[in-house]
């Protein structure tokens, strides 16, 4: 079985609706074996760490600071970079398909990043862009990925 990565991207102030989906998101992408790359700080960010370290999973953050302790305490791995917002095309680059959930500029720039690099995006209560998939629940999410992964 190879490798699955997604980036998570999203806001670091999200309503608790949509916090609740990134956790929940967060361990069922444990479950099913997938990596999930992040920014790695708070938000929509901590709670999809927070669910893929409850269930065991793995979990990268790519952080912002040249200080790697800077990010949350369920992160498997944090990578300091010292890039400030720039970072954002890193967390884009290492997954295989991104996520947004919630966010507000810095995650479109995220979306943007990935589209650029013809990567797929989907969207759940986040930003509606032409060139992205805008996903009702976490259900249907989960069966897209895992359409695109088992191809």
């Amino acid at each position: 079985m190879r490798d699955v990565r997604i980036s998570v991207i999203g806001g670091h102030a999200p309503s608790e609706e949509c916090y609740e989906l990134a956790y929940e998101f967060g361990k069922k992408a444990a479950e099913k074996g997938w990596t999930i790359v992040c920014g790695g700080l708070g938000g929509v960010m901590e709670a999809v760490s927070k669910g893929v370290y409850e269930k065991g999973g793995n979990v990268i953050g790519i952080l912002p600071s040249d200080d790697f302790r800077s990010g949350n305490k369920y992160l498997n791995v944090a990578i300091a970079t010292g890039l400030g917002w720039m970072r954002n095309s890193l967390v884009v680059m290492n997954g295989d398909i991104v996520v947004a959930i919630s966010g507000s500029y810095g995650t479109l720039s995220e979306i943007s990043f990935a589209k650029i690099m013809n990567k797929r995006v989907f969207t759940l209560c986040s930003w509606e862009i032409e060139g992205t998939e805008k996903i009702s629940n976490l259900k249907e999410l989960i069966e897209k990925i895992e359409k695109i992964v088992d191809a």
